[in-house]
């Protein structure tokens, strides 16, 4: 019996992910990016080296450690060598800027923090930099170098090869309870700073996993992946499926259209999964029949589709013109993340299908009562794909969890058939190409201009990105401020997809009787 539990606490260590299939596939390419590959041994034994180097460093079971990559193999080595010391990942947006990343890793306590260096146009390492030092609670910053002899531009601080320099290539890893915290994802509630979801390692590795339960699994699987792997959607989907299932996964730091189709054609993709802006530049390519469509559309056998509602009209025509299937889902950072999926060969366009193996759905009313079908309501959510709670924030995680139930603040309704759809949202979220933009805290940084008064910031339709950003602003009185000074004083200072490209300066802003701005009225 002991030796039956140890073992179960060992599988729920997230890392068994990489570690099973280096055992069983060693010599199979798990990554590629640009003219690099490694297998899954070679990339298993990187990860072992950063588990040394943590360990080494005094990195112990819970402590936190940050991570700023973009689709590099560098993001799943720093990764499960996390996850093997039994410590936790906080992934950090690569577009914060200094101030974005500091408030992280302090409200994180942050231990350690690796950064890619970055480069001319997306200087990741200068911010994160900037940041580590506005810090007093991190104490060490790793700068992830692609070039091994490079030296790192920073006093004080490490390369990524220094860092792991004559360590071993072996690690036993850490056993860990399946409801101890493995990764922490920053989202935001409308009432203030970013809050870190627990995510522990059942909450991930269930939901790695149900990629067998939605999808057929098919041996030597390629999978595209252009979606972040700071995000949930392209870490956990994509990313942690992808090693469970053994698949080679082929990273693209960047998406662009003609980068995707390239590497669809040139890789034989057989699995791809964007937002809905992805499969909008991808079927209006001016340039795609320049790429060999019918051998991409061969080999693609599935897509997935998620981050926002994937109009019918852009489904329709991707479908059409790759031959293949698209299939939508839903879910959250908070349900780590997937909660429903379309059923592979029984999906409906427009739905996001049904709840997944273990997760339960309800539409429910505002008195929490369940609505009839067809009806709206909020989503609320209970499984095991429900997060541990928000870090150091009870009162945050009382108000989600209510009675077992996660609270999401979308409204949706279900159809008689048992298909599930999302409507609109209770909360002010914005959600721009697939990102969430939360006005509360754009609002709170433009209060602090010396020209604004009073400010509101909501989500304006945008035909490609779906929303885009629009700040209305009543100026300090004698205030001069132009509005283009305002986008270009907010784009200093906060990542590029957070920032309004809209400034509209106004006499006043429609309230209630209470004093609340009606942004209903200026939607």
């Amino acid at each position: 019996m002991f030796r039956r539990q140890i073992n179960l606490k060992i599988m729920l260590n997230l890392a068994v992910l990489l570690e099973d299939s280096a055992r069983n596939v060693p010599d199979r390419t798990a990554v590629i990016c640009g003219e690099s590959q490694l297998t899954y041994a070679e990339l298993d034994a990187k990860a072992n080296q950063v588990a040394n180097a943590l360990k080494h460093f005094g990195i112990e079971k819970g402590q936190k450690i940050a991570l700023s990559c973009a689709n590099l193999p560098f993001f799943p080595i720093v990764y499960y060598g996390i996850l093997k010391t039994g410590a936790v990942v906080v992934p950090l947006n690569i577009l914060f800027k200094g101030r974005e990343v500091a408030y992280h890793l302090t409200d994180s306590d942050a231990r350690v923090y690796f950064c890619f260096e970055g480069t001319a146009d997306l200087p990741i390492g200068d911010e994160g930099f900037k940041g580590f030092t506005a810090t007093e609670t991190c104490e060490k910053f790793v700068l992830l170098t692609l070039d091994p002899k490079s030296e790192s531009p920073y006093e004080d601080t490490q390369t990524f090869w220094q860092f792991i320099e004559n360590q071993p290539t072996g690690f036993e890893s850490e056993m860990t309870n399946e409801n101890d915290t493995a990764v922490i994802l920053y989202t935001s509630g409308t009432t203030g700073q970013p809050k870190g979801a627990e995510l522990t390692h059942l909450n991930v590795v269930m939901n790695a996993r149900l990629s067998d339960t939605m999808y057929p699994r098919k041996d030597a699987d390629v999978h595209l992946l252009t979606l972040p792997l700071f995000h949930s959607f392209g870490q956990v989907v994509q990313m942690n499926a992808g090693f469970y299932n053994r698949a080679t996964l082929v990273l693209l730091p960047r998406f662009t259209p003609e980068a995707a189709l390239a590497l669809m054609e040139k890789y034989d993709v057989t699995c791809f999964a964007g937002v809905p802006t992805m499969y909008w530049a991808l079927l209006h390519y001016p340039e795609a029949e320049k790429f060999d469509l019918e051998r991409i559309s061969r080999n693609l056998r599935m897509c997935k589709a998620g981050g926002a509602s994937l109009p019918v009209e852009v489904l329709k025509g991707f479908e059409e013109r790759f031959n293949t299937k698209i299939l939508e889902g839903y879910g959250l950072s908070e349900t780590s993340p997937v909660a429903c999926f379309n059923k592979f060969g029984e999906s409906k366009p427009g739905s996001i299908g049904f709840p997944v193996w273990g997760v339960e759905i309800r539409i429910v009313d505002e008195n929490g009562n369940d609505v009839a079908a067809d009806e709206l309501g909020e989503i609320v959510i209970r499984g095991h794909c429900v997060m541990k709670g928000y870090y150091k924030r009870p009162q945050a995680t009382q108000a989600a969890i209510r009675n077992g139930w996660l609270h999401s603040g979308d409204v949706g309704r279900r159809d008689a058939q048992g298909y599930l759809y999302i409507s609109d949202r209770l909360k002010d979220m914005i959600l721009r190409g697939g990102f969430n933009v939360y006005p509360r805290e754009i609002e709170e940084f433009l209060m602090t201009h010396e020209a604004v008064s009073l400010c509101a910031v909501v989500g304006v339709p945008h035909e490609e990105l779906g929303e885009e950003i629009k700040a209305y602003i009543v100026k300090k009185p004698g205030a001069t401020a132009t509005e283009p000074e305002i986008i270009e004083w907010c784009k200093a200072n906060m990542a590029s997809y957070k920032y309004p490209r809209f400034v509209e300066f106004r006499d006043s802003l429609p309230m209630t009787a209470t004093g609340k701005i009606l942004k209903r009225e200026l939607r």
